[in-house]
């Protein structure tokens, strides 16, 4: 599927109607400067706005992937410290705007330090564990 066989329609308050054809599914978005995060079929995908000539740092794979994509609220921890973990693993559930928002391992690895705690309300772009 590619982006212009979609139809792409907003709604209001962060959400949209994403269509091809008959088929038709929600979309959720957010933005900060710079990137936008869009929460699509369960999965949060980032869009960055911002040109190659402004960008001052850049982030690995796994600072990204390990990060909230917006402020949310940590309603799940998946793992402890030391514990083994395979690319797809839930390692912690978060929630914004009433959607869950998944965060999965990035690659297989161990768990060696978690950076945040149930109940409480991260911020974008902070790590919220490390992967070994």
């Amino acid at each position: 599927m590619s982006a212009s066989d979609l139809e792409v329609t907003a709604l209001g308050a962060g959400r949209y109607r994403v269509g091809r054809g008959s088929r038709q599914w929600l979309a959720y978005g957010a933005a900060t400067r710079g990137e936008r995060w869009v929460f699509f079929e369960g999965r949060v995908y980032v869009v960055d706005t911002v040109s190659p000539a402004r960008r001052t740092a850049r982030h690995s794979h796994d600072e990204t992937a390990l990060a909230s994509p917006m402020p949310a609220t940590v309603v799940m921890i998946n793992v402890k410290p030391g514990q083994q973990v395979a690319r797809g693993d839930l390692l912690v559930m978060l929630e914004a705007m009433k959607m869950e928002l998944p965060i999965k391992a990035p690659r297989d690895g161990r768990v060696t330090a978690i950076a945040c705690r149930e109940g409480e309300l991260v911020q974008p772009g902070l790590p919220l564990l490390e992967l070994e």
